[in-house]
């Protein structure tokens, strides 16, 4: 008899292990524990002065922990930053870009900053710009260009690597709906090709439609962490199902859970109702957010 061996589970991209940062009196992150899985858009949320914005300088290798272990695609950057940022693409809460450049100079810039090699900063601006769709601006000034443009154009900056993870923080900050639907197909694109990413974002609808997994932070403290599905049935107080008949008649029934909704949903076959929509209410991440925070910031 040969024994089937279960593949090998890859390890996380981020995972942080009761990490702490102080200013002082100021505890900004408070021993949080933390892990990203690989290939996953991992949604960071919480309100103004949660701690967001410190924990992604944690990863990207911008700010060393008072306290706890940091350890970014199986390294630590308190130890080896260098072989972090070569695999790391950063979009801080900033533009970061330079007015008085044009597109395809900025680009060559960073790109040689990244130690890519000459003879393939062509290639590299050619292939970023077809992918953040500004192959039209390549010789515009990057003053020229829209909110939106600059938010894609400072994506390519992150990019030019090629790395295995990005961190983005607020990247719809600022858009228009047109714009923040195009970076989410954008992102949708690039956890394709195999990247993971780590967002944040105040528009927690945006979040909900991208991320596989979430974490919630508020005064520098982990709240919840994984599938939202999985943290709602954590909390344990049930889901609410709307049921709309074709007759016209809508009902609205509280479960307990995966299970119970499934129960729900074969008894009401069973019992001949002509269903024309069943959903779940009450179960965006607005509403999660509010059931777990408190609204207070630091």
């Amino acid at each position: 008899m040969t024994l089937q061996m279960a593949p090998p589970t890859a390890p996380p991209a981020v995972r942080l292990h009761s990490v702490t940062k102080r200013y002082g009196d100021l505890v900004a992150v408070d021993s949080i524990d933390l892990e990203v899985p690989r290939g996953s858009i991992f949604g960071l949320i919480g309100p103004n002065g949660a701690g967001k914005s410190t924990t992604f300088a944690m990863i990207a290798t911008l700010l060393r922990p008072t306290s706890g272990v940091v350890e970014v695609l199986g390294e630590r950057p308190n130890r080896n930053a260098g072989a972090v940022r070569a695999r790391m693409g950063y979009m801080p809460d900033v533009l970061g870009v330079y007015d008085d450049m044009v597109v395809d100079e900025y680009l060559r810039f960073f790109a040689g900053a990244f130690g890519v090699p000459a003879s393939a900063h062509e290639d590299t601006i050619e292939s970023l710009l077809e992918l953040v769709d500004l192959a039209g601006k390549r010789h515009s000034e990057v003053n020229s260009l829209s909110r939106g443009m600059k938010q894609r154009l400072s994506l390519a900056r992150a990019l030019v690597n090629d790395p295995d993870l990005l961190v983005l923080d607020e990247p719809a900050s600022g858009l228009d709906p047109r714009a923040r639907v195009e970076l989410r197909l954008l992102l949708s694109q690039l956890q394709d090709m195999g990247k993971t990413i780590i967002i944040s974002s105040h528009i927690l609808a945006e979040l909900a439609e991208m991320c596989s997994e979430i974490a919630i932070l508020e005064r520098g403290r982990l709240l919840a962490s994984g599938p939202p599905t999985a943290i709602r049935d954590q909390l344990g107080s049930g889901r609410q199902i709307e049921a709309r008949y074709a007759d016209g008649t809508v009902e609205r029934f509280d479960v307990d859970g995966t299970v119970g909704q499934q129960a729900l949903l074969r008894r009401l076959v069973q019992e001949g109702r002509e269903l024309i929509e069943f959903r779940e209410v009450g179960s965006g991440l607005e509403d999660l957010f509010m059931r777990l925070t408190q609204g207070e910031v630091q």
